[in-house]
């Protein structure tokens, strides 16, 4: 199972092959929020889920642990983060270590895949827009729906292209119920300068990737038409996230009735 997350991983990240995977810890060391806003997932969370101290949340894919360590810093919840990949989740440690959270953070590497099968009772799952990585949408969210209580919740951002309605229909075959609905152009509280954030725009974001990519290269020349491939993808995603002619992101929070 895990060389079939690491092929679908690759592809959501925008991979041609799995041979990136082992790069990306350097490819993307000057970002630390890899995903989800994690202001946008407090709020959500903040507002609907439960009281503090008593909510148990999971963090699938968690990446380097930012929409974690936040929520236990501002929310004091109880977060399990989880990621394939070794490097994110060292990094994640130390964020919590340094951000004083240690107590409400357990990160841990592992298969998502078999998390959603061993992982349940949570309050509330968090999933951000990493493709099929668990199926396709109807298998993805029957598959968070079992990690979480009756009454629990599942935060999900989507970068998809089916429609409001197809969505809507899946929520209700999957007995789940819309509760609110985050898009882009949304007024979201939190910390607006982001200071957490090692790099925040795109122009800044692009060049550091195309950086690293060419440190790379020097050290791997036979790697670079992988390398190549990545910054031309990512260079793509940029440009659709500042045009938003192709790209419109959403963040759902849904409830398990």
């Amino acid at each position: 199972m895990k060389r079939e997350t690491e092929e679908k991983l690759a592809c959501s990240l925008t991979a041609e092959t799995t041979e990136l995977l082992p790069f990306l810890p350097y490819l993307l060391q000057d970002f630390w929020e890899l995903g989800m806003d994690p202001d946008v997932v407090i709020e959500l969370i903040g507002k609907h889920v439960g009281s503090p101290g008593n909510t148990r949340v999971l963090d699938l894919a968690c990446g380097k642990g930012a929409v974690s360590v936040k929520l236990a810093e501002r929310l004091r919840v109880k977060v399990k983060g989880i990621d394939l990949i070794p490097e994110f989740i060292e990094y994640a440690n130390q964020k919590a270590q340094e951000f004083s959270v240690e107590p409400y953070c357990d990160f841990a590497v592992g298969d998502i895949h078999e998390a959603v099968e061993n992982e349940k009772g949570f309050d509330c799952v968090i999933f951000g827009a990493i493709g099929d990585v668990l199926g396709d949408h109807a298998e993805t969210l029957n598959k968070l729906k079992a990690t979480v209580k009756q009454g629990g919740y599942i935060v999900l951002d989507n970068y998809d292209f089916i429609s409001e309605k197809q969505w809507t229909a899946l929520f209700k075959e999957t007995g789940l119920e819309l509760v609110e609905t985050v898009s882009d152009d949304s007024p979201v509280e939190g910390d607006q300068n982001d200071s957490y954030q090692l790099v925040s725009d795109s122009d800044s974001g692009m060049e550091a990737i195309i950086r690293r990519a060419n440190e790379l290269i020097e050290k791997h020349p036979d790697k670079k038409a992988i390398l190549d491939g990545y910054v031309n993808s990512q260079k793509k995603e940029y440009d659709d996230i500042e045009n938003q002619n192709s790209l419109d992101n959403v963040t759902w929070i849904l409830r398990k009735s």
